[in-house]
């Protein structure tokens, strides 16, 4: 029996952005698929049928694969797709796999001969780096940084040397109600002549980008509000 194939479905990044931000072909794999692995069953739920009205979601499977939930990959992956079922794996915003749950799952699909076909769609990650003016050829994704504030301070020393010693651009993210702490532990540990780019709400109409150097910042004494940022910095 031939194999189905594992999709890679992106979701938005900001609520009512789907006309903007997401293709026909994500609403055809919508349209077309059955099976949905998801972070939250609610969220995806709701988000589908926004997609697509007509779909009937009492005939369409949901399997929670959030941070905290262990789906049994043998019996509800494997099986399905092994029979020639396709899968959508898809995230709760932006597109799966980067800085976010799933790649376990691309994972064993790779391991099991299953063809991974990703679908096009918004990643604030990349749209911040290309939005920032900094070195899109060398850079590393960083994820979240420690919470602990010497922890921290040791941990933005190392990535302020890092971008400067390897020309490496260095990207971040952090829960919105923590972007203060971060924006102001960058600005008392990275070299003054550092760039920083603090880009908030990607993709929605009060999307906001800006690089400057740190002790520009300094003098602007911004105060960041509690909204979905990425901040990326580059030393030279």
């Amino acid at each position: 029996m031939k194999k189905g194939n594992l999709f890679l479905i992106p979701s938005v990044l900001i609520q009512n952005t789907e006309a903007s931000t997401l293709t026909k072909n994500t609403l055809k794999h919508i349209k077309n698929i059955n099976i949905f692995i998801v972070e939250n069953i609610k969220n995806s739920r709701r988000f589908i049928k926004k997609l697509y009205k007509e779909k009937n979601l009492e005939k369409t499977i949901f399997y929670d694969y959030g941070k905290h939930n262990k789906l049994n990959l043998n019996k509800y992956f494997l099986q399905n797709i092994l029979n020639g079922e396709d899968i959508g794996l898809l995230s709760d915003a932006g597109t799966p796999c980067i800085a976010d749950p799933g790649s376990k799952i691309v994972e064993i699909a790779h391991e099991n001969n299953i063809n991974v076909i990703p679908i096009v769609g918004p990643s604030s990650i990349i749209l911040a780096l290309m939005a920032s003016g900094m070195n899109g050829q060398n850079f590393a994704f960083n994820g979240y940084l420690p919470v602990n504030s010497t922890e921290l301070k040791k941990a933005i020393k190392k990535f302020d040397y890092l971008s400067k010693n390897k020309k490496q651009t260095q990207i971040f993210i952090e829960t919105p109600f923590r972007n203060q702490k971060l924006f102001s532990a960058l600005l008392q540990n990275c070299n003054k002549n550092t760039k920083l780019c603090i880009a908030s709400n990607i993709t929605a109409t009060n999307e906001e980008v800006k690089t400057k150097k740190i002790f520009e910042w300094i003098k602007e004494q911004k105060i960041l509000k509690k909204e979905p940022t990425i901040f990326i910095i580059e030393s030279k």
